[in-house]
């Protein structure tokens, strides 16, 4: 499996404030680690149920970490580097992640130190077309009427297949895979 990790704390960059809603109120966080009975209003946990299963391991009272947004989807655009696969559909998914603990929330090196032990493990893994990026980003972490600057991680994984059916297979088999690397980091 393809790993890499990033820092995106520019200006322009991504961020994201925890918690959060839509403006319409028609989607918002849930917080799983403390109701995890609310996987069910999660819509792309119930229409892939192996992201389901992902965020209910990661949100488990065992793992240091939380999730704050998903998102899962195939497509045929297939990116440069992504062209190495040598596959025309590819099943991806991001997966916002932030530590459980108040004080690796706020600290970058507990961020960047994450992002590098996940790739370092993936790294191991057999030969798989898919690819995963770790990417340290900022995070406003609001609790009553005060806010506070954190750091977060969106994990996007992609599985890669001549059709649909091989890409999401492929990202289901990468999906256990980091799944078991953030098991691991999380009894360290």
């Amino acid at each position: 499996m393809d790993a890499d990790w990033a820092v995106e704390l520019g200006a322009g960059d991504e961020s994201l404030e925890i918690p959060w809603a839509a403006a319409d109120g028609s989607l918002r966080y849930f917080d799983l680690k403390r109701q995890p009975e609310l996987l069910l209003k999660i819509e792309e946990a119930v229409r892939v149920p192996e992201l389901g299963e992902f965020l209910a391991a990661i949100n488990s009272s065992a793992s240091i970490l939380e999730t704050a947004k998903c998102d899962a989807w195939s497509t045929s655009e297939i990116d440069f580097e992504e062209e190495i696969f040598g596959c025309a559909i590819k099943f991806g998914s991001y997966i916002d992640l932030f530590f459980t603990e108040d004080r690796a929330r706020f600290s970058f090196p507990e961020h960047e130190r994450l992002v590098k032990q996940f790739t370092e493990l993936l790294r191991r893994t057999p030969e798989l077309p898919a690819r995963a990026e770790f990417l340290v980003r900022r995070c406003y972490y609001r609790q009553d009427e005060k806010i506070t600057n954190g750091f977060y991680v969106t994990f996007y994984l992609f599985g890669y297949g001549d059709n649909e059916v091989e890409a999401r297979q492929r990202w289901t088999t990468a999906l256990k895979l980091v799944q078991s690397a953030m098991q691991h980091l999380s009894l360290r």
